[in-house]
């Protein structure tokens, strides 16, 4: 068997290692000529996440281009301590949440999948996708075609195979946040800990990195944000000014050495058709979850489709099994997403309620509610029939 992968980000490559685990000949096609390396904003895998990737052999590799994180702690806008729990896991399990930046966990899995026997091409943007009788005709800007037995379209949030699917499809909307990240050097942060501040104008998010102290606000705004045209200076100086009542995110953004440009936060109403006969959509091309979980979900989703394209008769068959699998799970992962963008999106009144209801909630329930999030076992591969 063949296949196509389009994008090169955390889905594509992941699909690419695990398609090459079953003895699929894989090709990749990344629109831009390098996104990976020590570039881009933060993020973290969860428990759930990393299993996935320990059944592609790829765990010890991950954890090295990052740092775990053992502990989270919700704080409200005032200071107080809401709740102190497991990171990204259940209290029981061994797996501790790891975080990195994006780029290097988008190196590891490239570079484990041609280590693996996958093609990766960059510059190579897909203009055209067409089913034929006995397969798929890809065709990209500049005239470059190629064809396959299967496409597996990891293109994210503002995916061209999704219109291609169904011309219907939702387009991506503001969700009435936007986020900024940057770098700190300050004293008295602890390591191993991811703080989440319920602030009055949003989120604030903080964990040291070694030397460093990575944080991001996400900021609760009605209005879209001008991304260009506004000096880093200017933009500090506005964030100061919106965590200003905070005393922790304060002192971390008067700390700041360096900002990442201003990410739009999106959301994209359920997506109907994820596949055809011959193309699936993965990833946040199907499914953009956030709640911290979207790069676990796109590991989580190249994971089952391989499992599916090994065990079933036809490709066809396959994507449906796959859509069938993962659709209840993702669909519990969305509710949980909405809910995390309302926490941060409600007004100061409402974030009070808030605190005092978590201040019950997070230590008698929490573990109980998400269990069956992190305790998700990811499909099993067998081993490629060689004969």
């Amino acid at each position: 068997m063949r296949a196509i992968v389009i994008g090169g980000g955390v889905g594509g490559a992941t699909a690419a290692l695990a398609l090459r685990r079953i003895g699929v000949d894989v090709t990749v096609y990344e629109a831009y000529e390098d996104p990976a390396g020590d570039v881009g904003a933060w993020i973290s895998l969860a428990a759930n996440g990393l299993r996935a990737v320990d059944a592609l052999g790829g765990l010890a590799a991950v954890r090295a281009a990052g740092f775990e994180i053992e502990r989270q702690r919700m704080w409200s806008a005032g200071g107080m301590l809401i709740g102190d729990v497991a990171r990204g896991r259940r209290a029981s399990d061994t797996l501790h949440s790891v975080s990195m930046l994006r780029g290097r966990l988008v190196a590891t899995l490239r570079a484990a999948a041609t280590e693996a026997g996958a093609t990766i091409v960059t510059g190579a943007r897909l203009g055209h996708v067409e089913e034929t009788g006995t397969g798929v005709l890809a065709t990209f800007e500049g005239g470059r075609t190629d064809t396959a037995d299967v496409l597996v379209a990891a293109d994210g949030l503002w995916s061209t195979v999704r219109a291609h699917l169904d011309p219907a499809a939702p387009l991506p909307q503001y969700a009435g946040l936007f986020s900024v990240s940057g770098v700190s050097q300050l004293d008295g942060v602890d390591p191993g800990v991811f703080n989440l501040t319920f602030a009055r104008n949003g989120a604030f998010l903080h964990l040291r990195a070694g030397a460093e102290v990575w944080w991001s606000a996400q900021v609760s705004s009605p209005v879209t944000p001008a991304r260009r045209g506004i000096d880093d200076a200017t933009r500090l100086q506005e964030l100061s000014r919106l965590y200003c009542d905070e005393a922790v995110p304060a002192a971390i953004l008067a700390a700041t050495t360096s900002l990442q440009p201003t990410t739009i936060m999106h959301v994209l109403d359920p997506v109907t058709t994820w596949h055809s006969d011959r193309i699936v959509i993965i990833g946040d091309a199907a499914h953009p979850v956030g709640a911290g979980q979207g790069a676990s979900m796109a590991i989580e989703d190249a994971l089952a489709l391989a499992a599916a394209l090994q065990a079933a008769p036809s490709v066809a068959e396959a994507l449906r099994r796959y859509d069938a699998d993962r659709r209840p799970r993702i669909t519990k992962v969305l509710g949980t997403a909405e809910d995390n963008r309302n926490a941060k999106r409600s007004g100061p009144l409402k974030r009070r309620l808030q605190a005092a209801m978590m201040r019950i909630f997070v230590p008698m329930v929490y573990e109980k509610a998400t269990a069956w999030l992190y305790a998700y076992e990811p499909a099993k591969l067998a081993a490629p029939d060689r004969r």
